[in-house]
C-alpha cells in the first residue's frame, strides 16, 4: 500500500489526508499543536465550541462545499443575509445601499457617486487586464482618485497587508473582491467549525490512517525514493510521499542539509495578526462587518459573528482584528494589556450600545502566519506544487494566488495537490519501482 505523511493539520492537511485516504494511501497526519484546524481551531464554553478566529462559508466556495457534501455536512450549513457597515473617525455608518452611500459623509457627494460606480464595475475594469504585473495602489489609485484611495481604500487595504500593501498585485485583490460583498449571503455549520474539523478526522481515521496532534516535527528529508520525518521525541516515520502544509519559514527550519537547497527560493512576508473576541450582553450594530478607519483604535475591523453564528449562551461574540507581522510589537504584547486597551476602545466606538458592565468576557488570540503579502509579478516566481526531485509536495498559501486565502481556496489546492500525487504515485506503480521494503530500508540507512 502506498504511504504518505501529512504536515499540519489545518484546513489543508485534513482535506488532503481526507482524499488520500479514500483514495487508498495509508496516511500519517502530524500537527505539532494539540488540537487540529489551524485558525479554525476552538475552545470549549458553556458547553459549546467556539471558534478562536471568524469564519464563514460562501455560496460559492467551489471546494469546500463538496467537501462538506463527502462528509455529509452540506446541509448543515445556516445560510443568511449579512450586511457591512463602516466606522470613520468615531462616527459609525451603514453602508449597504445607494442610500447608504449618499448619506456616507467622509466623501464629498461627487466622490461618494464615484466610489460607488467604480466599487460595482471594478471586477469588469480588470478583465483582461495583466493585473498581477500592476500595483495595487497605481490601478485603484487610478480609477477612484487620489482622495478616495489616501481617505478610505489605503486604511482599508493598508490594514490588510501593512506597509507593503501598495505594492501588492492588482490580481489579489480583485479576485477578493469577488468573494466578498457589503451585502451578502454567507453560511456558518449548525454545530461550528468543530463539527467540521470532527467530521475530517473521523473521515481520515476511518480509513485507517494515524492521526497525530502534539506531534512537531524536527527534521525532514526528502529524495526520489520516499521521504523521512523525525519528531521532537525523537521517533522516525517514513513515507513514500509528502505533503507539506506548512508556511515556507516553517518548512526551511525543518528541511535537512540536502532538501534545503530544493525548497522555493520566493521569499514573502506573513501578516500574523491579533484578534480579540468579545462576549457581549448587548448587540452592536448587526453588521457583520466593519472596517474602522482613523477612528483612535488599534484594531481595524470589528465582526459581528452572532448575525451569522446566532448567540453563545445569551452572549453575542464579536470579534476584533488588527493583522501585523508577528516580530510587531502589538503581537508581542501581552494577552492582559491588549484585552484591556481594546476593551476600551471598543466602549469608546460603541458608546451609546454598550457599556463596561455589557462585557462579559474578552478573550485574546493570535497567529503569525496568515496572509502572505504577494509580490508584484508573483505568478512568475510561485512556487509549484512539487519539490523537483523528491516526493514532497506542498500545498499551503502559497499556492493559493490568486484566490483568496479561505478555508474554501485551501481545500482547492488540498485537492489539486492530491491529484498530482496519486498521478506520479501511479506513473511510479506502472515504471515497476523497487519494492516499499528496498525504498524503506535505504531511507533509514
Amino acid at each position: 500500500m502506498t504511504t504518505a505523511i501529512v504536515l499540519g493539520g489545518g484546513i489543508s492537511g485534513l482535506a488532503a489526508a481526507h482524499r488520500l485516504g479514500r483514495a487508498g494511501v495509508r496516511v500519517t497526519l502530524l500537527e505539532a499543536s494539540p488540537q487540529l484546524g489551524g485558525l479554525g481551531t476552538f475552545f470549549a464554553r458553556e458547553g459549546r465550541s467556539v471558534e478562536r478566529f471568524y469564519h464563514c462559508v460562501m455560496p460559492t466556495d467551489e471546494h469546500l462545499l463538496p467537501l462538506l457534501e463527502e462528509l455529509g455536512l452540506r446541509e448543515s450549513i445556516m445560510w443568511k443575509p449579512t450586511t457591512m457597515g463602516m466606522v470613520v473617525e468615531g462616527k459609525r455608518y451603514p453602508f449597504n445601499t445607494a442610500i447608504d452611500l449618499i448619506r456616507f459623509t467622509p466623501l464629498s457627494f461627487l466622490r461618494r457617486i464615484r466610489f460607488g460606480v467604480m466599487s460595482l464595475l471594478l471586477r469588469r475594469l480588470g478583465r483582461g487586464k495583466d493585473l498581477d504585473n500592476i500595483r495595487i495602489g497605481d490601478w485603484l489609485r487610478g480609477l477612484y482618485g487620489d482622495v478616495i484611495w489616501k481617505r478610505m481604500l489605503i486604511p482599508m487595504l493598508g490594514s490588510k497587508f501593512g506597509a507593503r500593501f501598495g505594492d501588492v498585485p492588482a490580481l489579489y485583490v480583485w479576485q477578493r473582491l469577488g468573494r466578498e460583498k457589503n451585502v451578502a449571503t454567507r453560511g456558518y455549520p449548525a454545530g461550528g467549525y468543530e463539527s467540521i474539523i470532527d467530521g475530517l478526522r473521523a473521515s481520515i481515521e476511518a480509513t485507517g490512517a494515524d492521526v497525530r496532534t502534539e506531534a512537531k516535527v524536527s527534521a525532514l528529508s526528502a529524495d526520489g525514493a520516499g521521504v523521512r520525518v523525525t519528531l521532537a521525541s525523537g521517533e522516525e516515520i517514513t513515507a513514500d510521499w509528502a505533503v507539506s502544509t506548512l508556511p515556507l519559514p516553517t518548512l526551511r527550519d525543518v528541511a535537512d542539509d540536502t532538501l534545503a537547497p530544493k525548497l522555493p527560493t520566493v521569499s514573502l512576508e506573513y501578516q500574523g495578526v491579533v484578534n480579540v473576541l468579545f462576549f457581549l450582553r448587548k448587540r452592536l450594530d448587526g453588521h457583520y462587518w466593519a472596517p474602522v478607519i482613523d477612528s483612535g483604535t488599534e484594531f481595524d475591523g470589528v465582526i459581528e459573528m452572532s448575525e451569522l453564528s446566532g448567540q453563545h449562551d445569551g452572549l453575542h461574540l464579536v470579534y476584533v482584528m488588527h493583522y501585523c507581522n508577528r516580530e510587531s510589537e502589538l503581537f508581542q504584547d501581552t494577552d492582559e494589556a491588549i484585552a484591556q486597551r481594546w476593551t476600551e476602545q471598543l466602549l469608546a466606538t460603541y458608546p451609546d450600545r454598550i457599556t463596561a458592565d455589557d462585557v462579559a468576557e474578552v478573550r485574546v488570540f493570535r497567529a503569525p502566519f496568515v496572509e502572505p503579502i504577494y509580490p508584484l509579478g508573483y505568478s512568475a516566481v510561485q512556487p509549484a506544487d512539487e519539490i523537483t526531485g523528491t516526493r514532497l509536495l506542498l500545498a499551503t498559501t502559497t499556492q493559493v494566488y490568486p484566490e483568496v486565502t479561505s478555508w474554501n481556496s485551501s481545500t482547492g489546492v488540498a485537492g489539486r495537490v492530491v491529484d498530482r500525487l496519486l498521478a506520479r504515485d501511479r506513473d511510479r506503480t506502472a515504471g515497476g519501482n523497487r519494492p516499499e521494503k528496498a525504498r524503506t530500508e535505504e531511507l533509514s540507512a
